[in-house]
C-alpha cells in the first residue's frame, strides 16, 4: 500500500498540473480530500497502484526463486517514497549513479547505498564522511576502474581523516561499452590496491552488461553472455583479496537480468552476495523495456509479468490537418529517447478514456507537442488522450510531484515526490 501519505510536502501553485484549490495543503491533506484525476490539468503524469505492487512482487519472487540480493537502481525514479516500497519488498539496498544521488539516498536513511560510479568529487566525499561518522548504521559502496580512482579515494579519505573504510567494488567494463577496466589482469591489479589501501576496503566486483546490447539478437545476447563470463571470471580471480565474509558480485540491468542469472547461478552458493541492480522493473513501460525485458509482454511462458505502472495524459490541441492531432504534451512533458508514446485511449476527460485507439503511435514530438496521425473523426479537439511510455529512466525527472491512483477508477490515492 501507498507509504508517502504522512510527507508534509506542501503543494505549491507551481506544482505542474495539481489544481489550484490544493495550493497550501500538504500531501496528506490533500489526498484526505479523495480527489481524482479530473482535478488535475494536462499534461500530467501517473502512477497505477494496482501495477505498481504487481512489478514489486513479480520482481520479489524472481531474485529469491534464483538466490540473488536486489539493489534496484533508484536514479529510475528519484523517488525516495517509492525506494522504500522496494526495500520492504526485500531489496537490501538502493544503487545510485552520482554523489548527488547519494546524498539523497542516504538522507532518506536508506540503510546501504551503491554509487554504480566512480567517486571523484571531493566536496560530496567530504560531506558523505562526515555523514557517515555520525550515521554508523548505514553504508556506502563505490566503484572503481582505475589506479588513479584507487589512489584519488586513498589520498581523500587520508585528507579527511577517515575513521571508516569505504567499501569498494571493483568495475570490470569490456570494448565498446562504458566505464570500467577493460581487462581481467588491470582490473585484478586494481583489487590489490585496493585492497591494500587502510582507508578502502575491498567488497568485490561489478559490472554494467546493459550497455552492450539494445535488442534480444543472438549477437547482442552473445556479446551479453561473454561479458559475465569474464566478470564471474574477475570475482574468482580476486575473491581470495576481498575483506568481507561474502564478497559481491553485481550486474544486471533491467535489460538482460535473464542472462545474469544463467551464467552467475553457479556461484550463488551461498558463499558470496549475487546483487542486482535492476530498477526500471517497479515502473516498466509500454515501449523499451516491454520488448526486451525477459519478463516483459513479449517474454513468453507462464511466469507472472511485469505491467506497466506509468501513463502520460494529454490534451488535443489542434486539428490542423484532416489527419493531425496535436497534443498539449512533447519532449518536456513524456521520455523520448527510447521510442516515441503511443496512444492508448481517449475520451472527454480524464475519467472516460474508454475509447481504445489501439496503439495509435505518436509521429514526432517538439518540447510541447506530440504529434498523432489520425482518422476522420478521432481525436476532436479538447479531447483527453492516455499515453503509453517507453522508457522510465527519462520519465521521472519532468515531474516533481506524481499524483498515484488506484485502479481504473482514477482516485489519486497517494502523491509522489522525486528529487531531480
Amino acid at each position: 500500500m501507498p507509504q508517502n501519505l504522512q510527507s508534509n510536502r506542501v503543494i505549491d501553485e507551481r506544482d505542474r498540473s495539481f489544481p489550484t484549490w490544493a495550493t497550501g495543503m500538504s500531501i496528506g491533506e490533500f489526498i484526505d480530500r479523495h480527489p481524482s484525476l479530473d482535478c488535475f490539468a494536462t499534461p500530467l503524469l501517473t502512477i497505477n497502484e494496482l501495477a505498481l505492487e504487481n512489478n514489486l512482487q513479480v520482481m520479489a519472487d524472481w531474485v529469491s526463486d534464483h538466490g540473488f540480493e536486489l539493489m534496484p537502481h533508484g536514479k529510475t525514479t528519484m523517488a525516495p517514497a517509492l525506494w522504500r516500497r522496494q526495500l520492504d519488498a526485500g531489496a537490501s539496498g538502493i544503487t545510485v549513479a552520482t554523489p548527488w544521488q547519494a546524498r539523497v539516498a542516504l538522507l532518506e536513511q536508506i540503510p546501504v547505498v551503491m554509487l554504480a560510479n566512480n567517486y571523484l568529487d571531493p566536496h560530496e566525499l567530504e560531506w558523505a564522511v562526515a555523514h557517515l561518522e555520525r550515521h554508523p548504521e548505514q553504508s556506502l559502496l563505490v566503484w572503481a576502474d582505475s589506479m588513479d580512482a584507487v589512489d584519488w579515494l586513498n589520498e581523500s579519505l587520508t585528507r579527511l581523516g577517515a575513521n571508516r573504510p569505504l567499501g569498494v567494488l571493483v568495475e570490470l567494463g569490456a570494448a565498446g561499452g562504458r566505464t570500467g577496466a577493460r581487462t581481467i589482469d588491470t582490473a585484478t591489479a586494481i583489487a590489490t590496491q585496493v585492497n591494500r589501501s587502510p582507508h578502502l576496503e575491498l567488497c568485490g566486483v561489478a559490472g554494467y552488461e546493459g550497455a552492450l546490447g539494445h535488442d534480444r539478437s543472438v549477437a547482442a545476447v552473445t556479446r551479453v553472455g561473454e561479458y559475465l563470463d569474464s566478470l564471474q571470471d574477475l570475482f574468482v580471480a580476486v575473491r581470495g583479496l576481498a575483506e568481507t565474509d561474502k564478497p559481491i558480485i553485481s550486474a544486471g540491468g533491467s535489460a538482460f537480468f535473464d542472462i545474469v542469472a544463467d551464467r552467475l547461478s553457479p556461484i550463488a552458493d551461498g558463499t558470496c552476495r549475487v546483487v542486482l541492480r535492476s530498477g526500471a522493473y517497479l515502473i516498466h513501460d509500454d515501449g523499451f523495456y516491454a520488448r526486451i525485458s525477459p519478463l516483459g509482454r513479449n517474454a513468453g511462458g507462464d511466469r507472472p509479468q511485469f505491467v506497466p505502472a506509468a501513463d502520460g495524459w494529454a490534451r488535443v490541441l489542434s486539428r490542423p490537418e484532416p489527419q493531425l492531432a496535436l497534443l498539449d504534451g512533447g519532449k518536456r512533458d513524456f521520455p523520448y529517447d527510447e521510442g516515441l508514446p503511443v496512444c492508448v485511449s481517449c475520451g472527454p476527460t480524464i475519467s472516460v478514456a474508454g475509447q481504445s485507439l489501439v496503439d495509435r503511435p505518436v509521429t514526432a514530438m517538439n518540447d510541447q507537442h506530440s504529434f498523432v496521425s489520425v482518422e476522420a473523426g478521432e481525436l476532436p479537439v479538447g479531447a483527453l488522450v492516455r499515453l503509453g511510455l517507453s522508457h522510465p529512466c527519462t520519465m521521472f525527472d519532468k515531474w516533481r510531484l506524481v499524483p498515484v491512483i488506484k485502479d481504473d477508477s482514477n482516485l489519486v490515492i497517494d502523491v509522489i515526490e522525486t528529487y531531480f
